[in-house]
């Protein structure tokens, strides 16, 4: 019987078979990939409702944004006095929690590089690991799926530049620690180095997905 860390793989697993089964008629040799990134995007769709509340959290905080500025300049030698007026200001609402839809996609990131990285899935030989991408193996790490790999990282790089140029136009980063979760969207570039090829795919689709989704819901 799977353990409850089993549990998810094994079940994602099955999904991800299934979908490469279905589109390999259509897909070919990209089947796989394909498969990736229709289960990011069903994964994405589950999390629509979750989005769309984070959504109009933000445009609270946005819409209190004057109201944050005029507190800073008011108490801004005293650190306590302005954090005990933020809080008062906005209960139960924090920068952080803009952040909830992006960490919510950590346990399926963790799902699809397990589902790539071992050798034996649902019981059985991984058969997910003999895919391949434009001659690269899914399950290749890092500098090893080159140039495949580079070529998803640059697009990672265009995605990252647009979720910033985004989160500049919405969003007051003058905290330092807000200044830093700015910089956050770059450090999926880091991961694509470390990471199976599918792993990265991942990312990419649920990147993508994120600055699309955010465009709609803030407008």
């Amino acid at each position: 019987m799977p353990t409850l860390l089993e549990a998810p793989i094994d079940g994602a697993y099955h999904v991800v078979r299934w979908l490469v089964a279905s589109t390999e008629p259509v897909a070919g040799s990209f089947a796989t990939a394909l498969a990736i990134i229709l289960f990011t995007v069903a994964i994405r769709l589950l999390q629509v409702p979750f989005a769309r509340a984070a959504a109009r959290g933000a445009r609270r905080r946005e819409a209190l944004l004057p109201e944050i500025r005029a507190l800073q300049d008011k108490h801004r030698n005293d650190p306590r006095r302005l954090a005990a007026e933020m809080a008062e200001l906005q209960p139960g609402s924090s920068f952080l929690a803009g952040c909830l839809p992006m960490l919510a996609q950590l346990p399926f990131f963790w799902v699809m590089y397990h589902l790539f990285s071992s050798a034996v899935v649902a019981g059985a030989p991984n058969a997910l690991l003999s895919s391949s991408l434009l001659g690269v193996s899914m399950g290749a790490s890092g500098l090893a799926a080159t140039p495949v790999v580079i070529a998803v990282a640059g697009l990672l790089a265009v995605v990252a530049w647009c979720s910033i140029h985004w989160q500049d136009r919405t969003r007051d980063f003058s905290a330092p620690a807000a200044r830093l979760i700015r910089l956050l969207p770059y450090s999926t570039i880091v991961v694509t180095a470390f990471v199976p090829l599918a792993a990265s795919l991942y990312l990419l689709t649920t990147t993508t997905w994120t600055v699309v989704e955010r465009t709609i819901l803030y407008r």
